[in-house]
């Protein structure tokens, strides 16, 4: 600690007499400090101080120094890196490539992660630090991630996962000059231990199930082997694709999909009653009442809404896989709210972006929103030991305490 004395000296010395002075003043010893701190360092390299030529015992010495312009918490600093004339020094206070350190990065990910774009990262940080970070810099920055965001894109997964769910979120990219609507393609898997995880994002061409068989190869090739429940919307085609890749899978549509679809086009003053009787349908205790409940409906509204109460039975099969569970499963899996609340933090943060310049952009955003979601994603689903306990008995065969311990 510096005592009273000391810093008024320093204040008096260098005339300070604001604020803005004070940080200049700082700067310039921060830089002057970190000059000799590489100096030190390259003294212990060749093993003699400066001019202390008796003590030399190397063939090796100085080579003057290079300039170099680094970030610090101070602002933008000129530092004079000192070298030796073989090539051999590297520093530790200051590393080769190293041009900043202040942690400016870090803070520059995370304001890129709530969904800022790159002038207002570079706007911000003039704010707060008073030196200027150019939007190309900042764009430099974030492309660091890319290589990373890739390695966790292919990262090998576990072999079985109890329950996964599957969506598309829809974004506007610039491909070719011209503005197209591409889909994220995201799966959500909870694991044995019950804790939830993101398997992977895929950027794509818009929704389609062509595409999703591309996607569930992909798990498949990163070691996924059996998925005993997934949890879907309505996409046609969707059930056909994972049946494909994971044919003993069970398919649950989502029930919340099902109800806005077939109340799509109903007259409002019918609404309320309408959905009032669909309620006795996905609230049955078991399949044989909920099958007497769309029997009701179909006596009810069947010739006035033919199309909405059709779609029930058209879709029975992949609708009703719930009702075979108790109710903790049930409520896990009978809608896609689960990775519908994950895809609402997505949004929040993604939509300042009315446009996306590239995929990569794209994929990049999400992958580091997707980061600070799963932080939180520490405790198990609640429940998850009974869950478990349960599916370990209707899925045996596929699933056993041994690898669940």
């Amino acid at each position: 600690m510096f005592n009273k004395e000391f810093l008024q000296e320093f204040l008096r010395e260098n005339n300070i007499t604001t604020a803005k002075e004070l940080q200049v003043a700082i700067k310039d010893i921060f830089s002057a400090t970190l000059h000799e701190m590489l100096e030190a360092e390259l003294d212990e390299h060749l093993g003699y101080s400066r001019y202390d030529y008796k003590n030399k015992k190397t063939k090796n010495s100085r080579n003057g120094t290079m300039p170099k312009k680094v970030l610090s918490e101070f602002g933008e600093i000129n530092v004079a890196v000192p070298r030796d004339r073989n090539g051999e020094f590297e520093p530790r206070a200051l590393r080769k490539g190293e041009n900043d350190i202040s942690g400016i990065e870090d803070k520059i990910l995370a304001l890129y992660a709530k969904g800022m774009s790159t002038r207002d990262i570079s706007q911000h940080i003039e704010e707060l630090y008073n030196f200027d970070v150019s939007p190309a810099l900042i764009s430099n920055i974030t492309d660091k991630i890319m290589p990373i965001a890739k390695e966790w894109q292919n990262r090998p997964l576990n072999s079985v996962y109890p329950i996964v769910f599957l969506d598309a979120i829809h974004y506007k990219v610039r491909s070719d000059g011209k503005v197209v609507n591409k889909a994220a393609y995201i799966i959500l898997g909870v694991g044995l231990d019950g804790i939830k995880e993101v398997l992977g994002i895929w950027v794509g061409e818009n929704e389609s199930s062509k595409y999703w068989l591309n996607v569930l190869n992909d798990l498949r090739n990163r070691g996924v082997k059996d998925i005993l429940i997934a949890c879907i919307d309505g996409l046609p085609g969707f059930k056909d694709a994972i049946k494909v890749v994971f044919p003993n899978t069970e398919i649950q549509r989502c029930i919340i999909h099902q109800i806005r679809n077939s109340t799509k086009y109903l007259s409002y003053k019918d609404r309320k009653e309408f959905c009032s009787d669909l309620k006795n349908i996905y609230e049955a205790v078991n399949e044989e009442a909920a099958l007497a409940a769309l029997t009701d409906l179909k006596d009810k509204w069947g010739n006035k809404y033919y199309v909405s109460v059709n779609s029930w039975y058209a879709n029975w099969d992949y609708l009703s896989t719930f009702f075979k569970y108790p109710k903790e499963i049930r409520k896990l899996i009978y809608t896609t709210n689960t990775i519908e609340n994950y895809n609402r933090q997505l949004r929040k943060v993604t939509k300042s972006k009315c446009i996306f310049p590239t995929d990569d952009s794209l994929l990049k955003m999400l992958y580091l929103v997707t980061q600070n979601i799963s932080k939180k994603w520490t405790q198990p689903i609640r429940n998850w030991g009974y869950i478990l306990a349960q599916l370990s008995i209707y899925f045996e065969e596929r699933l056993n305490w041994n690898q669940v311990i």
